[in-house]
């Protein structure tokens, strides 16, 4: 099986080079009036044929796992006998090689279906297709030549392999990696086609439709990844908290701030025919900064729990990057008259400026992360040694970028096309305006003390612009529901629905802006964490706000694959009991790893949050450290809200036909336009 998987990534390089090299020419020869359809219909399916032969290559990896071929390298040193099946599978993207190979395989796979999908725009189509088979070509020679998967062990083989890293080995990290890789790799094809568009100036503005239908998936998909990460960071690292400012956490924002940009400002190119170059460089630097991230992950330059081992393969994705930048730059100078505004800024209370703000403070955000996570290499490289960047940097310069986004994202709806009057601003700002002052009011009464901590003032503010978003969007959906009600006859909540479903891009955005609301009351309620650390023998008992933690027990276990320490707690909240918790940490036997199992409690105000810390072996108790995090929970609901909204975005609206009344009614129930999202809402 290994040799049968060697032989599939040489005949997938083979496949993706004839797919590209064809492909070039026979554009060539089109461009110049010579026909050449065959040619371009054999590049067609061996971009096809690479998809097959990549999935072989995996499938051959998969089955080296599950049937423990320990004369492969790559299975002896991630995954061993006892390890369970869901596991087994994993490993294709637990390592360095595999993950790889799943890169190739996902990026063959979204070829495959932009191929089977040609006739949508077939010389678009033919561009695109030819800009992927030269992506894939580079992963193909990583995988062939600096980071095979297949490479065999030396001498005698081992009985057992070394097993999969214990922090991998938690349910949510098999379907964390492919998540987030279906963003990072599936921003190559709205690459190709951004980068296609512009070499053959292509005319109009359908390419930018079928990019952004394309950018708004895989946005979708990288942000399920980015909290699937999230998430398994609270449950499994036991440090108590969801986010770390991790250089490798912030990799995988990189690109979700510049493609959220690119959804917000892709309106002012179909609306009103600018900032045709800004989106071209915003998928430009989208793909780029998809790339760096994985640098990151591989080269070794950053410390990180997230990253792979050292290695050398960074280098190559050094080579890519500078040559994919000087592709992008010679056919931007080459063509750029092609990308000329039509109209310009007439006013800054517009949606246009309301956007054109939006992508500064979404980019601003991005060179902050950019640059406290390269700041440490960058001193490293010139004074010789690292200067660290920690949290309180990034807590202090994204907090105020966040704050100022969410308010650009309450006032935005506000704004009409080309000029929006103040009359018009000042009557529709009321109610949103009224709605956050209360909510400080109420927030300050209830103990927030915003003069006291800078915590609890930006919590405050947070919160209180949360509120006012949140007037924004009700607003909307009820002024459009009222009107169609009146000419419909359905009860405002159907009319809503049908609001809705005419206009699925632009209330699934509100639905969207609605799921970040939730999310961002969730990352508020950290100001409020309480913590506290205690030796806990049998009867003893620790006390932490409104909780009391009685240790009935501890104890050991053993199993083929691990030991355990692990405690039975009692707890209490004011006095009621509300059952027993169980936190423990593992030892794998097999990589020589601890891992922690955190106890979690978790209600829509708070959790509980208990760690089991080791075991102090002067006094042979256990070490358990309490957390109560409140609001966590909101955060986890406002992704699956997110989500929903992003889905309904991308569903094509109901036809004009299905509510004859409702043409009347859109002219009239939509007198102020509204501001677009991160996954492209608007008219």
């Amino acid at each position: 099986m290994p040799a049968f998987g060697s032989f599939a990534l040489i005949l997938a390089l083979a496949l993706s080079a004839y797919c590209f090299l064809a492909g070039s020419f026979a554009l060539r020869q089109q461009a110049v009036g010579i026909p050449s359809d065959r040619l371009a219909e054999t590049a067609r399916r061996a971009g096809i044929a690479t998809w097959i032969a990549v999935a072989a290559a995996a499938f051959a990896l998969v089955w080296a796992a599950l049937n423990n071929d320990f004369s492969v390298a790559y299975i002896l040193h991630h995954t061993n006998r006892d390890l369970p099946t869901p596991y087994k599978f994993a490993a294709l993207w637990s390592g360095q090689e595999g993950s790889l190979l799943f890169w190739a395989l996902l990026l063959s796979s979204y070829g495959l279906v932009l191929r089977l999908r040609h006739k949508v725009d077939v010389k678009l189509t033919a561009y695109a297709s030819t800009i992927l088979a030269a992506v894939q070509i580079f992963f193909l020679l990583l995988l062939n030549f600096a980071a095979t998967p297949f490479s065999m062990v030396r001498g005698a083989v081992p009985p057992d392999g070394n097993g999969l890293n214990p922090l991998l080995q938690y349910p949510e990290m098999v379907i964390h990696p492919p998540m987030l890789y279906l963003g990072y790799v599936g921003f190559a094809v709205p690459f190709a086609f951004a980068l296609g568009a512009l070499i053959m100036k292509y005319p109009g503005e359908k390419w930018i439709h079928i990019t952004r239908r394309w950018t708004m998936v895989t946005w979708c998909f990288l942000t399920c990844g980015i909290f699937l990460g999230a998430h398994w960071a609270y449950s499994v690292l036991g440090w108590g908290g969801y986010w770390g400012w991790d250089p490798v956490e912030n990799a995988s924002v990189f690109p979700w701030l510049t493609g959220t940009a690119f959804l917000h400002s892709v309106m002012m190119q179909e609306k009103r025919g600018m900032l045709k170059t800004w989106n071209v460089w915003l998928i430009f630097c989208t793909f780029m900064l998809s790339i760096l991230g994985t640098f990151l992950t591989r080269s070794g330059v950053v410390s990180s729990v997230h990253a792979f081992a050292q290695s050398s393969i960074g280098e190559w994705f050094i080579w890519f990057l500078g040559i994919t930048l000087v592709v992008c730059c010679f056919f931007y100078i080459r063509n750029r008259d092609h990308l000329k505004s039509e109209h310009r800024l007439e006013s800054l209370l517009s949606r246009e400026s309301s956007f054109l703000f939006q992508n500064l403070v979404l980019l601003a955000a991005c060179f902050a992360l950019l640059w406290g996570t390269l700041f440490p290499v960058l001193s490293e490289w010139v004074q010789g040694h690292k200067i660290t960047v920690g949290p309180p940097f990034f807590n202090r310069v994204n907090i105020p970028i966040a704050m100022f986004l969410l308010l650009l994202t309450g006032v935005g709806p506000l704004l009409a096309w080309r000029s929006t009057s103040w009359a018009s601003l000042k009557r529709n700002f009321t109610i949103p305006v009224i709605a956050a002052v209360a909510t400080a009011i109420l927030l300050m009464v209830f103990g927030v003390r915003p003069w006291e901590d800078a915590a609890h003032f930006y919590s405050l503010m947070a919160i209180s612009l949360c509120a006012l978003v949140t007037a924004t969007i009700v607003s909307e959906f009820v002024r459009g529901g009222r009107v169609i009600s009146r000419h419909t006859g359905q009860n405002l909540l159907a009319s809503m629905v049908t609001l809705t479903r005419r206009n699925t891009r632009r209330y699934g955005g509100y639905i969207v802006h609605f799921g970040i609301v939730v999310i961002v009351v969730g990352l508020a309620g950290a100001a409020f964490n309480q913590q506290k650390e205690q030796e806990l023998g049998s009867g003893e008992r620790m006390e932490l706000g409104a909780y009391t933690v009685v240790c009935d027990s501890y104890s050991q276990d053993d199993t083929a694959n691990y030991e355990m320490n692990y405690a039975v707690l009692n707890v209490f909240k004011n006095g009621n009991p509300l059952g027993q918790m169980f936190p423990a940490r593992k030892f794998f036997k097999a990589s020589q790893q601890p891992d922690t199992i955190v106890a979690i409690r978790s209600t829509p105000l708070e959790d509980l949050y208990i760690i089991y810390a080791g075991l102090n072996q002067d006094s042979n108790k256990p070490i358990i450290k309490v957390f109560i995090n409140p609001l966590v929970s909101w955060i986890w609901a406002g992704v699956f809200v997110l989500i929903f909204g992003t889905v309904v975005a991308m569903i094509p609206p109901m036809a004009a036909a299905a509510v004859p009344q409702l043409q009347t009614v859109r002219a009239v129930s939509m007198p102020v336009p509204v501001r677009s999202d991160p996954v492209g809402a608007g008219d």
